[in-house]
């Protein structure tokens, strides 16, 4: 039976679940009352006839063959049924519980009548049609659309599954799965959605590894060409690119770049950049500022009237002066002003890799506290068109490797901007995207906050446990499937669509740049390699040194 067919009736009402919102059926077709499929029942709801879905939660096999049948391999158990005068084609009886959703409204979303069906009512399989209207907030190629791929249990494409770009950006978003599920990959396929002509979003990724370089193949690509003319930008700043101006830091961004410093030392620093603050309130400052705000915050004088500088403010001065030497701090320069970073139809590939752990922790809480203040200034009418951090529309920052911005149980500089964003930034139209394969070890908070999820594979029982509790959209029966979940299959739940389903991630039209390596592979060709090169050695023609030609006395030429 085609699963497209309308109408087509899976089995009958038994009665109630175990909890109020769910029943069970009886049938014999374990086809299509699979774990995870869609069902519907029809009930009367005041002057409307209402399809109330529902989800295949469990089946048990409630009547059978003997077993008997079963136990000796060489005899066929249809055979034996024959004998016995049971013909039927299914002799086996499935109950099957459903959890009801309830029937869609277009204003208010799912709603549950709390109407149970009666014993005896035909269940039905809901159809592709029906599912597709109310399972996607938005159709495939509509305005605010992105399509990442298609329903699981269904033929690939039957019924494509469409998020709601406004909630997923807005109410920010998480993509969690173990190591090779898929993660980058799918958060690829978002980003093609999101440069597509009917999202035209301001985009920056933050990429710790240097995976996401091949979306530079999204230029010129025709799928992304708008009939007005639109063709997105992509660019990638490469970690020799990257420039943060020193005066856009702060005393624990310093602390952060400063290791080993003692609590006086801290004492010291904290007091240099409250006179900083003071002598050069509003105007840009450099390390040589900073060292002397920290001796001035360190001067003592003795008895005689001569002012000594203390032992603190010389060992920051020596670490103050070791960080002016960075690649990436300096006193003016500045190439990641939001003005540089974002526009709209453009994504900013903002590559760390080879950059140390703690000058990327403060690299990308440089990044996002600017974005941020960038937005409320321009929100509240505070800057102009030539401020760099005029930003008069929405932004979306993808962050790779969440957990080591934001661990669960460690200090972090960038977990507490994330936190700030997080909670507020939908009022100022700044969205969050955090890609982890460790949920257990990403701060609760910052992860509670991410009101859309897309969640892969994972098998470590940390991080599945730690899912139930930060992830709320996500019903308690689809976690149980993370461990059989393969490469590219995705539980997506929260805003950005009406109800959680699992989704199987469509092709993308750029390169993945993210593959392991293959290492039997290029063993092999090295291996090959040196055979061809030592055969070509050996089978070159052995050259005789010429003899010299006599000159003069005593002298000769080659």
């Amino acid at each position: 039976m085609n699963s497209k067919t309308l109408n087509y009736v899976v089995g009958t009402v038994k009665g109630p679940g175990e909890t109020g919102n769910q029943y069970v059926f009886i049938t014999s077709d374990n086809r299509h009352a699979r774990i995870g499929e869609y069902v519907y029942y029809e009930v009367r709801d005041g002057k409307a006839d209402r399809r109330i879905l529902g989800k295949v939660s469990a089946l048990r096999l409630i009547d059978h063959l003997p077993d008997r049948l079963f136990a000796d391999a060489e005899i066929s158990p249809q055979a034996i049924a024959s004998l016995i005068g049971m013909t039927h084609d299914n002799p086996e009886i499935y109950e099957v519980a459903v959890d009801v959703i309830g029937y869609f409204d277009k204003n208010l979303g799912f709603m549950n009548p709390r109407k149970s069906p009666d014993p005896g009512a035909r269940v039905f399989l809901a159809d592709d049609v029906m599912l597709q209207n109310a399972l996607n907030r938005k159709l495939p190629g509509d305005l605010g659309s992105a399509e990442i791929g298609s329903l699981l249990l269904r033929e690939m494409g039957a019924v494509p599954v469409a998020l709601d770009v406004k909630e997923l950006v807005s109410t920010h978003m998480a993509i969690l799965a173990g190591t090779g599920s898929g993660k980058s990959y799918t958060a690829g396929v978002l980003i093609e959605e999101l440069l597509r002509p009917y999202n035209r979003a301001a985009v920056l990724i933050l990429d710790p590894h240097g995976e996401y370089h091949t979306l530079s193949e999204i230029q010129g690509h025709e799928d992304f060409f708008g009939e007005d003319g639109y063709a997105p930008q992509v660019r990638v700043i490469s970690p020799d690119e990257i420039r943060i101006r020193m005066s856009s830091l702060d005393y624990y961004d310093m602390l952060t770049l400063l290791p080993q410093t003692t609590e006086r030392q801290q004492a010291i620093l904290d007091k240099g950049f409250q006179i900083l603050g003071k002598h050069r309130s509003g105007h840009r400052w450099n390390v040589q500022d900073l060292i002397a705000a920290v001796n001035e915050a360190d001067t003592k004088v003795d008895d005689d009237g001569n002012e000594t500088v203390g032992s603190s403010a010389q060992a920051l001065e020596w670490k103050l002066q070791k960080l002016e030497r960075s690649r990436y701090f300096h006193a003016f320069e500045h190439s990641i002003s939001p003005r540089e970073l974002f526009e709209p139809g453009k994504v900013t590939i903002l590559q760390m890799n080879e950059i140390s752990q703690e000058e990327q922790q403060v690299i990308c809480t440089a990044v996002l506290r600017q974005a941020n203040h960038a937005r409320m200034a321009t929100h509240r009418g505070q800057t102009d068109e030539m401020d760099e951090n005029h930003l008069p529309y929405p932004v979306f920052i993808l962050l790779e490797e969440a957990h080591r911005f934001a661990p669960a149980h460690e200090p972090s500089r960038c977990k507490q901007v994330l936190r700030t964003i997080l909670s507020e930034g939908r009022k100022f139209g700044i969205g969050i995207g955090l890609i982890t394969q460790r949920p257990g070890k990403i701060d609760s908070d910052v992860l509670s906050q991410c009101m859309s999820q897309f969640i892969m594979r994972i098998i470590n029982p940390v991080d599945q446990e730690s899912l139930k509790h930060g992830v709320e959209a996500a019903g308690r029966d689809l976690l149980k499937e993370l461990p059989a979940l393969t490469k590219g299959q995705v539980i997506v739940s929260g805003a950005c669509v009406n109800s959680p389903v699992l989704c199987k991630v469509r092709t993308r039209l750029t390169q993945h740049g993210g593959e392991t390596l293959n290492a039997p592979e290029m063993w092999q060709k090295h291996f090959q390699g040196h055979q061809i090169q030592a055969r070509k050695i050996e089978e070159a023609p052995v050259s005789m040194p010429k003899k010299p030609v006599r000159v003069g006395r005593g002298r000769s030429v080659d």
